[in-house]
């Protein structure tokens, strides 16, 4: 066994051996993988093994068709051929016109990445599938490359293939601990001996956990089990002359394909239990648990009534085996929080379907410290510290009883709530607030008319639009009070702190005591890392000099690492968090300027505290530090106050509000808001797939700078031209928004992706962003988008249709 390598793989399943073999693929033959027993014995062996293309996002669906791509190789290659079922088509069923829109909108999703769905009605999903019933169904989305693959022939072709490369495999090898260096380097220590590395990978299954014990983390993985049996032989499948299609249904929560001559179902009950909360005997290996049909009796009978055949045929074998969820269903695939040089590949409940993809997004990260795709969607650092194990078990189950059953836009399910809220969360619920979920808090998404306003789950617009429409109308017209919880705050002191920032940022970085800028960051390739506000704080009894560093609430761990990270040796910085300690309270509207000044002493007129300004203050008598900012458009302040003090301000603030029609608004009015400026959104519109000068940010970008991260390889894409460019687009429909990922056409190409979009309230226009074909970016191009799978007329227009001389912020 080798006692140093660059990369240590732990895990033999699908994730560790897709990982190790696309390794090898990115150049990098020094790597090794590690398994405690034999390749596959944990979850990958009982794994029902389908292969679909359908993904929530075009990150998904990107990986999946490269997972497709890959298995079709394998599966031709004449030395080492394995077996997979491709092509055989695959029906995702509805009973619902709201289900068939979602399923429209998934079909428009996937054109962006040349991937073909088809809606079908009842009477052709019947016609594709001879063996299910038309009854209480409207139709279906079709996936023409839908199969199912041979877990363990594929996870031993991957391992062969890099073993052929230089790679390296150690069987039987169970890794009892891991030690970081303090040159960040790690030894993974082994039954048979230690091995030094540069790099560790948590491929661990269902063992995630005990791995992440060894390096101090804990990871919002939990299993389930799941039950499948496999049917006798079916005289009708015999006879058809094809594969049946797989069968997901959403009615009756079970899935079907294809085994041999009979059928593999499998359940998805709702009296679902969770597995190995307490620890996992250690020689549970190649192991099942115990069978429980009785447990599945309710979707049984479902399944029965869409299958009849089901009736009249026996059951051949039952499994029932451990499969791991995260806290949102989603893997997570990328760098390890807090850590350096530690990857993770887990919580894969579709892990043979998709496991090729997410091992080559990951072995990109790992060798280039980027993918091609933006990988925000798998990243485990989009959750922060409250995604416990215990939380994500509830959310494991909820998402386990809605296996088939997609998110809807602006649906948030019970499970795990609320897990994050402030002094004011039970004020605002008492005021009728409905609430919307960011990285864990209870932030207000509108108000509500009264307790018993529920609106649809649709794609179009819902019940809630009068809603938004009039807080807008509020903000715009008098003034409003929004609390932003969870946004992320930094404090960054030290004598090299505005060299650093200045440094991370691909533009210029205001150093001028009390005032703020914005900037965005660049990873290595020169593309858009992040985005944020800097704030200088003169020294005062709070602190001494120091700036605040401000980005969006999902970013939290993910910038820290970014910063913390790119901080160099003797370099005078200290970067310390603030997230969890203070909370915003966002004043915005023409009389915003006349609520602050009724509570706040000082003098916060235009002259003294112009936009971009900041000030330390008391509001009432509660702290607080006030940011002359705005992202609604209307002259605004952030208010930060430390969570202690935050009902004294919330009352100094309401009761100075009273006299000037001051209401309370949302996320949603802010998010209409938002778009109507222009105004980007991370990982909407801020995306790691394009470089500023494509998101629409040249103004943001000073290339004169002597040095900051991306320069040279920005420069590099400049000769180049842009392949895409970020627009504003007027949508010629009043029913329903832009969803992000539908696609924009001409004819029967695609030109582009709208990335987020809503109805612009104060300009009486459908707006959306976009990437779209370079040439196709000047204002009064046309286009179309398929929403939903409607086809509806998109012109661009100038980027801020709202107040673009930003006349109302200055106030």
């Amino acid at each position: 066994m080798k006692s140093r390598t660059k990369v240590v793989v732990i895990g033999g399943g699908i994730a560790g051996c897709s990982t190790l073999y696309h390794l090898t693929q990115e150049g990098w033959s020094d790597v090794v993988l590690v398994e405690r027993n034999e390749l596959t014995s944990g979850t990958t062996w009982h794994s029902a093994a389908q292969v679909t293309n359908f993904g929530m996002n075009q990150t998904m669906v990107g990986l999946k068709t490269h997972s497709i791509n890959l298995y079709k190789e394998l599966a031709s290659d004449p030395d080492y051929p394995i077996n997979y079922h491709h092509g055989d088509g695959g029906i995702r069923l509805a009973n619902s016109e709201e289900q068939m829109q979602g399923y429209r909108h998934f079909a428009s999703m996937a054109r962006g990445m040349d991937v073909r769905f088809e809606v079908i009605d009842a009477e052709e999903c019947a016609r594709r599938h001879p063996l299910i019933s038309t009854d209480n169904l409207i139709g279906g989305l079709w996936d023409p490359l839908d199969g199912d693959i041979d877990p363990a022939q594929l996870c031993q072709a991957l391992a062969r293939r890099a073993r052929k490369a230089g790679a390296e495999v150690y069987r039987n090898t169970p890794v009892i601990g891991l030690t970081q260096q303090r040159d960040h380097t790690w030894t993974v220590h082994t039954e048979l001996g230690d091995i030094d590395c540069d790099i560790v990978v948590n491929a661990g299954g269902y063992r995630v956990n005990e791995v992440g014990a060894m390096m101090g983390v804990h990871h919002p993985v939990a299993s389930m089990e799941h039950q499948y049996f496999l049917t006798e032989e079916i005289p009708a499948i015999k006879e058809a002359g094809h594969r049946m299609p797989l069968i997901r249904c959403p009615i009756s929560d079970y899935y079907c394909r294809q085994e041999k001559n009979g059928l593999l179902v499998g359940f998805y009950e709702q009296g679902c239990k969770t597995w190995g909360m307490d620890g996992i005997d250690p020689n549970f290996v190649n192991a099942l648990c115990p069978n429980d049909l009785d447990r599945v009796a309710d979707v049984l009978e479902g399944a029965f009534e869409r299958m009849p055949a089901l009736m009249e045929v026996g059951i051949h074998t039952v499994v029932n085996g451990p499969i791991t969820y995260t806290i949102d269903g989603a893997p997570l695939v990328g760098p390890i929080p807090g850590k350096r040089n530690a990857f993770c590949i887990i919580g894969l409940r579709a892990g043979l379907g998709e496991g090729g993809g997410h091992g080559w997004l990951l072995a990109q990260q790992i060798v280039h410290g980027e993918a091609c795709y933006d990988t925000w969607c798998i990243d485990p650092r989009r959750f922060a510290g409250h995604a416990n194990v215990e939380l994500t078990a509830l959310k494991a189950v909820e998402d386990y009883q809605n296996e088939f059953r997609f998110h809807f836009p602006h649906e948030h399910r019970p499970a795990g709530r609320p897990a994050k809220t402030t002094p004011l969360t039970p004020l605002l619920a008492a005021e009728g607030a409905e609430f919307t979920v960011v990285n864990g808090w209870e932030r207000v998404d509108y108000i509500r008319p009264s307790a018993d306003f529920h609106p649809s789950l649709s794609f179009h617009f819902d019940e809630a639009f009068d809603m938004v429409a009039a807080e807008v109308r509020n903000v715009h017209e008098n003034v409003g009070l929004c609390e932003v919880n969870g946004f992320n705050r930094f404090e960054i002191t030290g004598t090299d702190r505005h060299a650093f920032l200045d440094r991370m940022f691909c533009g210029n970085v205001t150093k001028r005591a009390g005032r703020v800028g914005l900037g965005y960051l660049l990873n290595q390739h020169g593309m858009v890392k992040g985005e944020a506000t800097v704030a200088n704080l003169p020294a005062s009894d709070r602190g001494p000099e120091r700036a605040w560093y401000g980005s969006a609430a999902a970013s939290e761990l993910h910038d820290m690492d970014w910063l913390t990270q790119h901080a160099r040796d003797g370099e005078d910085v200290q970067i310390r968090s603030l997230t969890n300690d203070q909370t915003i309270l966002v004043l915005a509207g023409p009389k915003a300027r006349d609520v602050l000044s009724s509570c706040a002493r000082g003098d916060w007129s235009k002259q003294a505290f112009p936009w971009l300004s900041v000030r330390e203050c008391f509001v009432g008598f509660a702290p607080a530090t006030v940011l002359g900012v705005s992202f609604s458009g209307e002259l605004a302040y952030e208010i930060h106050v430390p969570n202690a003090s935050l009902y004294a301000a919330w009352l100094a603030l309401r009761q100075a509000g009273a006299a000037h029609g001051m209401k309370l608004f949302g996320a949603r009015a802010v998010e209409s808001m938002r778009i109507e400026k222009g105004f980007l959104h991370w990982k909407a519109e801020i995306l790691t797939e394009f470089d500023p000068f494509e998101t629409s940010l040249d103004r943001f970008v000073n290339l004169e700078k002597p040095d900051f991260i991306g320069k040279d390889a920005l420069r590099n894409r400049q000769g180049e031209g842009l392949s895409k460019k970020l627009v504003m687009l007027k949508i010629d429909t009043t029913h329903a928004p832009a969803r992000g990922g539908a696609s924009l056409v001409q004819g029967d190409t695609v030109v582009g992706t709208a990335t987020s979009g809503d109805w612009g309230h104060r300009v009486g226009m459908n707006l959306a962003f976009g990437f779209v074909e370079s040439e196709l970016a000047g204002v009064g191009s046309t286009m179309q988008l398929d929403l939903c799978g409607d086809l509806v007329s998109a012109e661009v227009i100038s980027p801020s249709p709202y107040d673009p001389d930003h006349t109302r912020i200055r106030g």
